[in-house]
């Protein structure tokens, strides 16, 4: 057979211009269909209807429960979707509300006391708001003991004192006293 001038279509054109027609398909996939059908499940001998998609992830996570580590990664893929899409949901953050704070000496004191970091002296003839502070010997103790610390002076040892309680019971760092 030649392939001259003696065939049916002229040469560069298409013998099907309109070209292979599309495939029709639904909009509906087959996996829809069937995850959109229900099961009558018993559980704990209650009947419950559930869809398809909701037994297999039922069966997925009680084989997760059972040790598959096939389900086990599934179920994790499938909260990390659902967290995903939980997150994608919620709100936006609100702006940070503005905080103003005011620090007071008798805020910090309070908070020691609260920590058991320190506790004020028994005085009851002292007016309450003029009550004198010190610091348990373990807090002292411990903030002399951190190490790369600079030298105390006999001043500031005299204050260290003054400002704990049991202070002559005070094991000072070595080298450190000048």
């Amino acid at each position: 057979m030649s392939r001259g001038g003696d065939t049916c279509f002229r040469k560069g054109q298409s013998g099907n211009p309109a070209g292979r027609p599309r495939k029709r398909r639904p909009h509906v996939s087959a996996f829809d269909i069937i995850f959109d059908k229900t099961l009558t499940v018993t559980q704990g001998g209650i009947e419950r209807e559930l869809t398809v998609d909701e037994a297999l992830q039922l069966q997925t996570y009680q084989a997760a429960l059972k040790g598959s580590r096939m389900a086990i990664r599934k179920v994790l893929k499938m909260i990390e979707t659902r967290e995903a899409a939980m997150a994608r949901k919620a709100p936006s953050p609100a702006a940070p509300a503005r905080v103003e704070m005011e620090y007071d000496s008798d805020n910090a004191t309070e908070a020691m006391r609260i920590l058991g970091i320190g506790d004020y002296l028994d005085e009851p003839d002292r007016p309450k708001d003029n009550r004198r502070f010190r610091l348990h010997l373990w807090a002292t103790q411990a903030a002399l003991s951190r190490p790369g610390r600079r030298k105390i002076d006999q001043k500031e040892v005299e204050n260290i004192k003054r400002v704990t309680f049991d202070a002559d019971k005070l094991r000072w760092p070595k080298g450190r006293v000048v």
